[in-house]
């Protein structure tokens, strides 16, 4: 408006100058100003809305930023009631298995095999909630593969005993840099397959290159149009339709923990001749995904 008045006034001196009539200034310069107070009056109703607009989408923000945080508050406190929960639960399993591991019977072993059932589940729950937490604690350090396979082994030997299943297992003799109680979650995953697919035969536990753990089952194998799938969450195939108590969560598990370390793993399998499942490890593997 102001750049409007200026060559307004600058127009009217040049025609006063001149002598030219003021008037054929004075006419096309009010039909201008008409025009623009026209298109003001539609660029402030413009404007009005435009803020409005605005205002409803920070005020939309707003609450989406409450949401986040409400349900952020929300997931904390429930990962903290099942933590408390978790190490509640499993102090009087201890106690059951200690006291089971005393009567040394078919019948206290089967029990024992069951305890270790529910505190693989449990730990499977904590897992669950813990991957999607800011807190995930992970601590690479340099740890003995052997180690991990051993304790993987110990915890499933009444299961292996009960099964009557031959473990077959070649010491790997190597050292990894990576978080044990994560990795070892894994092993005991995929060990715990192993056994639960298998009626007879064996489970080997060797080293391919370049340092690939594998485990090798004599099981009942997975289909081919099943096998693409059985690391997606809540996927449990024919195997698992079958069994009935298949939750399709530990491998889902098992390849999240594998991209956060920086390991690989992958499966191949045959029906009726069992499923082999490799885990590719990196020395050099220095922090988490």
């Amino acid at each position: 408006m102001l750049w409007f008045a200026v060559v307004f006034l600058l127009l009217c001196v040049s025609f006063y100058l001149y002598r030219l009539p003021i008037m054929a200034v004075v006419y096309p310069f009010s039909l201008g100003l008409l025009a623009l107070f026209v298109y003001m009056i539609f660029d402030y109703r413009g404007e009005v809305k435009r803020n409005e607009e605005i205002m409803q989408l920070e005020k939309r923000s707003n609450e989406l930023k409450r949401e986040i945080i409400d349900s952020e508050e929300k997931n904390i406190r429930r990962t903290e009631y099942y933590s408390v929960w978790a190490h509640q639960i499993k102090t009087p399993i201890s106690s059951m298995k200690l006291s089971l591991q005393s009567a040394d019977t078919q019948a206290s072993r089967r029990l024992c095999s069951d305890l270790y059932r529910i505190e693989s589940y449990v730990d499977m729950a904590m897992t669950y909630l813990r991957l999607d937490s800011d807190t995930t604690d992970y601590l690479f350090v340099e740890c003995s593969l052997d180690k991990i396979v051993k304790d993987a082994v110990k915890k499933l030997s009444t299961e292996f005993i009960l099964r009557k299943i031959i473990l077959e297992y070649v010491p790997v003799s190597q050292t990894v840099l990576t978080d044990e109680k994560w990795l070892s979650f894994v092993v005991e995953q995929v060990l715990s397959n192993a056994l639960k697919y298998t009626k007879e035969g064996s489970v080997k536990i060797y080293m391919e290159e370049p340092l690939t753990l594998c485990v090798a089952d004599t099981g009942i194998g997975i289909s081919a149009e099943d096998l693409p799938r059985i690391f997606e969450k809540g996927f449990t195939g024919y195997n698992g339709r079958t069994d009935k108590k298949a939750s399709g969560i530990g491998l889902y598990l098992c390849r999240r923990i594998c991209d956060d370390l920086g390991c690989e793993i992958s499966a191949a399998s045959k029906i009726g001749l069992g499923t082999t499942v490799r885990i590719v490890l990196h020395k050099d593997k220095t922090e988490p995904n």
